[in-house]
């Protein structure tokens, strides 16, 4: 072959690569461009809007405003007590729902998994709480702690559900947590069972031909092999717990008193109930904010470094 037609081979070559490089990339882009615009609409500019708004005194509804500093951070940390108060409250909600969730989760998903027959029966039993909004369920049960279990508490033998379920406040977190869990736990352990299926058959006989029996198997052989998923379950757990507002809402209102009051209800009512006071009611969720960023990072930089060590 000449020269001259080999170096035009090459550069239509080239030129062809290069068209179906940059219609690739255009592909690309037009594929990510709505769900950027939503994020960028819906997420980065109410959050950085928050975080300027939080140095300022606005009430939501002026179209004037001062800059205060950092003097909203200082009183929700030093004078507001009923903002600590709901901090603790949903640290203490988050550790909760963190264990039993992602234990339970992970005891059912190997219980199914180990199962021959009527897996997809059971998988949809456990999961069908999640097909239903976590509000419609708060109203669900409100009503069971309400009407339901008061009946069942005359008979000798339910006497342990004569409490009040949502009036007292030594009984009502475990109220909403009953909720939380009832609703969450099919969906950590359909996301379990899917990494579940994707440990090799060899891995787990083996180790029973080597004596290993279940609890030995189920540590050293299957959580290894489904870190990853441990990885994702805990990041939707926490963030979740953490969150949470409508269970809460529905449930108690934050009651009795603010017995029950999570950081995103009291930052709500800062912020529509009380005062109407938006610029501090930013600042608690800058705060809140931070707090899920920081816990988050923690969490998912020790899980994979678990990941990379199994």
């Amino acid at each position: 072959m000449p020269v001259t037609e080999l170096k035009t081979s090459v550069k239509e070559a080239v030129s062809t690569k290069k068209t179906l490089f940059n219609r690739k990339h255009l592909s690309l882009i037009l594929f990510v461009l709505p769900a950027f615009v939503f994020y960028l609409i819906f997420l980065f500019i109410p959050t950085v809007g928050a975080g300027i708004y939080s140095f300022t005194d606005w009430n939501g509804l002026n179209q004037s405003y001062n800059f205060v500093g950092i003097s909203n951070y200082i009183e929700a940390f030093q004078d507001d007590k009923a903002f600590r108060h709901s901090f603790i409250f949903t640290l203490k909600y988050t550790i909760f729902v963190f264990i039993i969730q992602n234990v339970v989760a992970l005891f059912l998903a190997l219980l199914i998994e180990s199962r021959r027959k009527s897996k997809g029966f059971f998988r949809t039993i456990f999961f069908m709480p999640n097909m239903i909004s976590l509000i419609i369920s708060s109203f669900m049960f409100s009503f069971i702690f309400t009407n339901v279990f008061p009946e069942l508490s005359k008979q000798a033998v339910f006497s342990i559900l004569d409490q009040s379920w949502i009036g007292d406040p030594k009984v009502s977190f475990y109220s909403i947590l009953i909720v939380s869990l009832w609703q969450g736990i099919g969906y950590m352990m359909v996301i379990y069972m899917a990494a579940l299926q994707g440990v090799p058959k060899q891995l787990k006989e083996a180790a029973m031909i080597d004596g290993a029996n279940i609890f030995q198997r189920v540590t050293h052989v299957i959580l290894p092999m489904i870190m990853h998923a441990i990885t994702i379950c805990s990041f939707l757990t926490l963030n979740g717990a953490f969150k949470v507002f409508d269970v809460v809402y529905a449930l108690t209102q934050g009651g009795p008193g603010t017995s029950t009051q999570v950081m995103a209800l009291n930052i709500y009512e800062e912020a529509f109930s009380n005062n109407f006071r938006f610029g501090y009611a930013n600042a608690k969720a800058m705060i809140l904010f931070l707090v899920v960023l920081v816990i988050t990072l923690i969490q998912v930089s020790v899980l994979k470094r678990k990941e990379v060590e199994a």
